[in-house]
């Protein structure tokens, strides 16, 4: 049987540069990947001045929520999720888990961990800060301790998160929480 030879594709950069092979910078992974960390580790830096800036923004949404429920809740969370989609996936690398946890871990969203570990750090975290899977990585729990940190609400990180539901994947977490704020203070208007 003949030895084949494989020839290096887009997965082998390191080895195509070795052959003096041209490789874009602009487009290679760990480019790309570099920038989403850059951004995400600044939104864990201004945790606090996000968590201020989330309060008023959930508290616009929820003066909205007699237009949401008059447009229909269903009709509405097809625009909005792409609207939260981009922001958050820019600031936060997000994954539209639909159950969005970021207040209370610093600002460093536990779905990008390779793990997808909701409640803290694997055993696996390098002296350096980084990620154990990926190396180059800087630990998302390390990252979410420093940010709970800077937060006024920072011991929500000790909190135990429910597990994932997946069914909820691809949808607003902002039109659930004002959908469930509203209903709690129907609730509390209703007993009083």
């Amino acid at each position: 049987m003949a030895d084949t030879v494989q020839k290096p594709g887009n997965a082998a950069a390191g080895a195509k540069a070795a052959t003096g092979a041209y490789t874009p910078s602009g487009v290679s992974p760990n480019r790309r990947a570099r920038r989403k960390y850059t951004v995400r580790l600044w939104a864990v830096r201004h945790s606090r001045f996000l968590e201020w800036f989330y309060h008023r923004f959930a508290d616009a949404f929820l003066l909205l929520h007699p237009l949401w429920k008059s447009i229909g809740y269903a009709r509405v969370e097809r625009p909005i999720t792409f609207v939260e989609r981009n922001v958050k996936g820019f600031l936060f690398d997000c994954r539209m888990c639909g159950q969005c946890a970021l207040s209370s871990t610093g600002m460093s969203c536990p779905m990008n961990c390779p793990k997808q570990l909701r409640n803290g750090p694997c055993g696996g975290v390098r002296a350096n800060g980084n990620c154990e899977v990926e190396p180059d990585m800087p630990c998302v729990w390390v990252q979410a301790w420093n940010g709970s940190r800077n937060m006024n609400g920072g011991d929500a990180i000790l909190n135990v998160q429910k597990p994932v539901n997946q069914s909820l994947r691809e949808t607003s977490s902002w039109l659930r929480v004002t959908a469930e704020a509203a209903a709690a203070r129907e609730a509390k208007k209703k007993e009083a």
